[in-house]
């Protein structure tokens, strides 16, 4: 194969944490990076990839010339490619990062397993044609920590099935397409990383998206919350997106593991973070009542009487509530001693807090959206390696 450049294949390259991890495969590696991307024709899928690396990197050259589009789709039956597509594809790529996923909490059951469940399948068997055709050295697959779903207590590393239940489609799903890697995958150099809550760039706040902990967060800023369902010692496990994407390429190329990548003994806990969200915000701080109480006295009021604004407010933020009173820890050993000796470890929320509410307020959380290369800015890019023209 020493005529074909070899490389990375990476899915859910125009996402928020796929995105960061685009980056820096382009900007510490020569390797080619194909990047599925739903379009409609090859053209679109390049044009879409291009306005990507200009946005996260401030231009496309010399990005473009490895950042190669390979249009698909995770929920089509073979990801929408032909087979001349896959052959092509499977003799170049050596390494795949499975990144692509629904993390809605309010998606029905149905669609969320088609994306999260059929689509990781459908990467699991396209990897498998890889090792047959080209040879592959690792198939990292980004699930999540929530796979824990309802367990209460120490979550490690090594668990999975531990007869949990789950609060939404989004964790059973997650949980479904880690299990269908680990029975499925079996011959394959299977990897896999459980991200926590992921949030902006610890450096500078920033971020493209501003869900999950950002809907409290912007509530907490505008009076919304006269009061929670929470308990205040309990764990709000944050990491932000450049400890995410360093770790999940340092990571690499150690098949049968599972990491970590939460916060463990450096966790937040919604006591913390009420008190530096209305801070931030000068605002007063909610009180915290018994979920139970609140669910059936307190809210029904809220929704009936508060502004309409407020009630707003309210109904997105509703999903989020049972995180306000887990009793999860998610334990980090193995990940922290891998990462120890490399430099990265995960900063407490509180040491970047301030710069992600900076950030929200200049990006009017997320109405005003600000392009990564003007916050962050790009490195200098290394010599560009140009793999072959892509088969029809």
């Amino acid at each position: 194969m020493s005529d074909r450049a070899q490389g990375t294949l990476l899915t859910g390259g125009t996402g928020f944490l796929g995105g960061e991890v685009l980056v820096r495969l382009l900007e510490r590696d020569e390797a080619p990076v194909f990047v599925l991307v739903r379009a409609q024709t090859d053209e679109d899928a390049s044009r879409r990839l291009e306005e990507l690396v200009e946005t996260l990197m401030g231009g496309a050259e010399p990005w473009s010339q490895r950042a190669v589009a390979i249009r698909g789709d995770v929920t089509q039956a073979w990801l929408g490619m032909s087979s001349e597509r896959r052959d092509w594809l499977a003799e170049r790529v050596r390494r795949i990062i499975h990144c692509a996923a629904s993390v809605s909490f309010t998606m029905g059951l149905a669609e969320s397993r088609q994306i999260n469940v059929d689509g990781t399948r459908r990467m699991v068997e396209l990897g498998e044609l890889c090792a047959r055709r080209g040879g592959l050295d690792s198939f990292v697959h980004v699930s999540t920590a929530y796979v824990s779903g309802t367990h209460t207590g120490s979550f490690a590393e090594a668990d999975l099935e531990i007869g949990q239940g789950f609060r939404n489609a989004y964790e059973r799903t997650k949980f479904e397409a880690e299990r269908l890697v680990r029975e499925r995958g079996w011959g394959l150099p299977v990897q896999i990383v459980r991200p926590s809550i992921v949030v902006g760039d610890s450096a500078t706040g920033w971020t493209p998206t501003f869900n999950v902990l950002y809907a409290p967060l912007k509530a907490f800023s505008r009076g919304a919350y006269p009061a929670i369902p929470a308990r205040r010692s309990a764990p709000v496990d944050v990491v932000p997106v450049d400890y995410v994407a360093d770790s999940i390429l340092a990571l690499d190329r150690r098949p049968g593991t599972t990491y970590h990548l939460t916060a463990a003994d450096r966790a937040s806990s919604v006591g913390e973070l009420i008190d530096m969200g209305s801070a931030a915000a000068s605002q007063p701080r909610p009180r915290v009542l018994p979920p139970r109480l609140y669910r059936r006295v307190i809210h029904p009021l809220l929704v009936r009487q508060g502004s309409e604004a407020r009630r707003r407010a309210l109904r997105r933020s509703e999903v989020y509530f049972p995180y306000f009173s887990m009793r999860t820890r998610y334990e980090n050993a193995g990940a922290r001693d891998a990462l120890a000796p490399l430099g990265i470890e995960v900063p407490p929320l509180r040491s970047y807090f301030d710069r992600l509410m900076s950030f929200a307020r200049a990006a009017e959380w997320g109405r005003r959206p600000l392009a990564r290369h003007a916050v962050i800015g790009s490195r200098r890019p290394v010599e560009p390696q140009a793999p072959q023209p892509i088969a029809a």
